[in-house]
Order: C-alpha cells, then structure tokens, then sequence
C-alpha cells in the first residue's frame, strides 16, 4: 500500500500571461510583454501566502527566426531565464519552493551542479530542478545542434547528466567550509573532499565544486514525461512528476503504473510525489466559471493556421478529424493523449484545439470553488494524484481566484496545510534529505601538511 502525506502537495506553474493561447489578449492580463519582475515577484508571494510548496517557472529555449508571423501572433517566452528569475525571487520570499527547469541537452553538468547550489544556499534550501530532456528543433538550430539526440538516447544521456551532478553535489561533506580553523592556518579538512572522477558514455569529467553542498543535499529532482521512457524516467530519479491526465481513470492508471516500477529500482513508492497539472477556471456559479472560459476561448486565434503537438494542420478542415499524425522525437506522451482523445470523442480539430492544446492535456475544472475542491480531493483519495500543479489559464485573476475560494476551501476540509512545517522544500514536501556517500562518521580532522 502506498504511503500517503498528510495532505496534497500543491504547486502553480506560471507564465507571464496564463496558459490558454488567448491569455495574452484578455484585458485582466499584463499589459506588456516586457520582462518584469515585481510582476513575478507578487505572484510568487501570492502563492506563499497561501502556502503552496513551490512556484515553478518553464523554459521555452530558442525561438525559430523563419517562424516570425507566428510568433507575433502566439507569444511563448520572451520571460526570464529560469534560475536567474527564482534567485531574485528568492530574496523576496522566505518559505516557498523555487523550481526552475534547466535543459540537460544545453548545459554541463559543472555548471548546473554549481548554479543548484548556488539557488539553495541563497534560498536556505527551497530550490528545486525541473530535468528536461526534451529537444525541438528550434532550440537545436539556436544551439547548433546538427545531430540531436533520438528520444531513448537524450533520457540516457539525461541519467548520466544527473549522475554526474550529483557527484559534483557530493564531492563536499554538507559542512566542509563550516570548521575553519584559522590558528592552524587550514581552512578545511581535505578528508571532506570527495573528487569526481567520471567517465561515462556521454561526459568525462574530473574535479570539485566550487560551492558548498546544498543545504538540502540535492534540490528537488523534478520531472515530466508521459511516454514509457519519460515514466520509467521518473520511477528511477524523479522526487516529483509533472503529468498530464484529463480524467480520473487515466489519473489513476498512470499513478498505479510509476509507482509500480520504483521497488525495481530500489525506491519506495512514497519518495515519488506525482502531481498531474490542474487548468482551474472558478466563478461563483457554474455559469460564472463557463462564461470567464468562454471569453478564454473566444480569443483563441485561428487565422494564423493550427499547430497540434507540433504538426501544421493549417491545410485541413478544422471542422473534420483529426488525421493520422506521424511518430515524434518530442513528446510521445502527449501525442498519444491527444490522438486517443480524438478518436474516443469524435473530435474535430476545433473542437480537439479547444479541449485538448489550450490546457496541453492537463485537466480543465471548470465552477466553483467547492467543485474544484471536490476534483482534487476525489483524485488525491483515489491514489491519482499526490497533490497537483496548479496551471492557471489567466493570470494574474484565475490564481487569485484559486487563492481565495479553493485554498481556504481544501484547508476546511483537512486536505491542506495551514502553515508550513519547515524552511527547506525537501521538508514541505516530505522527502528525505540524501546523505552523502561519501562522508565518514566522527573522523577526526585531517590537515593538508601531514599528508
């Protein structure tokens, strides 16, 4: 029997506007494109105040310099750099998760080992990595990538790139900088240095980091993935999934199928908190809540052609089906989500773009606040979900709106903290803190002159 937390863990994952494709256009959204970060910095603060566990912040890598027509119509960066955005909002929070993502097709891991530990430290350990393997072909172009990775290969490549950060992480005992001893004259004991000596299929590398371990020994491991190779993915590093279901039975199914895999990799099935993302549209009434959507999706723009999980179906009827859509390197999940939604619905392609890519698979709850409560919990207490990502389709209102009618709502019903438990992210979330391998128990210390 899986171990449940005492309540559902919840995350938000923002974006400047919202997620529906339309937000941009809404007039309760920003008026601007430009970056800004008191903007950021609020939100964050909102999600705080009602206690979420983390904020998360995407990265959309590389836009297409031949796409720019379409570009100018749907905007999806033009936003901070991830771990330079939750270092500043690090500073104007004291309690709240900070997960960013970081490609491991577009960095070393040196170089993210130190800049994890890095946004711990500052943050007193709240920071958190969102691991992405996926690759389009934009952000291959931007980077000069003439020969990606195939699917299975970038997870491969992925699982070393984590081991390698780790063992950077580890090449310091977690209080090898805090015993200086200025009298002798030597400032730590090299005994409590652990050099990384890695060569692997895809990196060799050698040396030490140049910052403390992080205060939670490692971030929080995230990760998203949908296909069997993102779950089994998942199963082995993952701490927390991001996932995509639009129905309990799906929910549920995914839920029994990554937890299964875990005893084969020697984890407990209750080190993996699987949070699926919630798109939540809330009214005082239902009819409040359908209206606020359908002025969502009245903005959505099909005059610039429609692109599904990448394919340009601009030359067929968006009023016909779906047709047969060829295997991808990207997203495997998702496309499968997508063509079985279709063909168990009779979708056309209007009607697949309105339910399915404004949300990107996630699950749209649409009334009150008691409504949307009712979901969360009847998917947190029939194991589909140990907690949720918060997906907001507008913002800055449609989170104020889950602030102020749902969180109070889950909290009356048991389901959600009050106040947080700890300082660190690890703790929030319940997740054991990863001891050093390497580290000796009550040695005594060890000077450079003797040796």
């Amino acid at each position: 029997m899986v171990q449940r937390r005492r309540h559902l863990g919840l995350n938000v994952f923002f974006r400047a506007f919202g997620h529906h494709p339309g937000a941009w256009r809404h007039p309760d959204s920003p008026q601007s494109g430009q970056p800004d970060l008191q903007y950021w910095v609020k939100l964050a603060q909102l999600a705080e105040s009602a206690k979420f566990d983390a904020v998360f912040v995407a990265d959309f890598v590389g836009q297409a310099g031949g796409q720019l027509n379409e570009l100018a119509h749907q905007p999806l960066g033009y936003q901070f750099e991830p771990l330079t955005l939750m270092t500043a909002v690090a500073g104007a929070t004291s309690k709240i998760g900070l997960i960013a993502t970081l490609s491991a097709n577009f960095n070393e891991p040196y170089n993210v080992a130190r800049r994890f530990a890095s946004l711990d430290h500052i943050s007193g350990g709240r920071a958190g990595w969102n691991v992405v393997a996926s690759l389009s072909d934009s952000s291959a172009k931007v980077f000069g990538i003439d020969n990606p990775l195939d699917h299975a290969s970038r997870y491969e490549h992925a699982g070393e790139f984590l081991q390698v950060t780790k063992a950077f992480w580890d090449s310091w005992d977690d209080n090898a900088f805090g015993n200086i001893d200025k009298q002798s004259g030597d400032y730590l004991d090299i005994r409590s240095a652990h050099p990384v000596k890695h060569h692997g299929k895809y990196f060799n590398v050698e040396g030490l980091l140049d910052i403390a371990r992080p205060v939670q020994g490692y971030p929080v491991i995230v990760q998203a993935g949908n296909s069997d190779t993102g779950k089994a993915f998942a199963a082995q590093i993952a701490e927390m999934v991001y996932c995509s279901s639009q129905s309990l039975d799906v929910a549920q199914a995914y839920y029994a199928d990554v937890k299964s895999r875990m005893p084969k990799y020697g984890r407990d099935p209750s080190e993996l908190l699987i949070t699926p993302g919630l798109s939540p549209v809330i009214g005082s009434t239902e009819q409040e809540a359908q209206d606020k959507l359908g002025a969502l999706q009245d903005l959505y723009d099909f005059r610039n052609g429609v692109k599904l999980m990448g394919f340009d179906l601009s030359g067929h009827d968006l009023d016909g089906p779906l047709p047969d859509l060829p295997e991808t390197e990207n997203g495997k999940g998702r496309r499968q989500q997508l063509i079985d939604l279709a063909r168990r619905e009779n979708l056309t392609i209007r009607q697949l773009v309105l339910r399915f890519s404004v949300v990107r698979g996630h699950n749209l709850v649409v009334g009150t606040a008691e409504h949307v409560a009712d979901v969360m919990e009847e998917w947190f207490r029939g194991e589909a979900a140990d907690g949720f990502n918060v997906i907001p389709p507008l913002l800055p209102t449609g989170f104020e709106d889950f602030v102020a009618g749902v969180v109070p709502e889950l909290q009356r019903r048991g389901l959600f903290r009050t106040e947080y438990e700890a300082t660190t992210l690890r703790e929030n979330l319940g997740l054991k803190r990863p001891a050093n391998p390497h580290t000796v128990q009550e040695k005594p210390r060890v000077y450079a002159d003797v040796l």
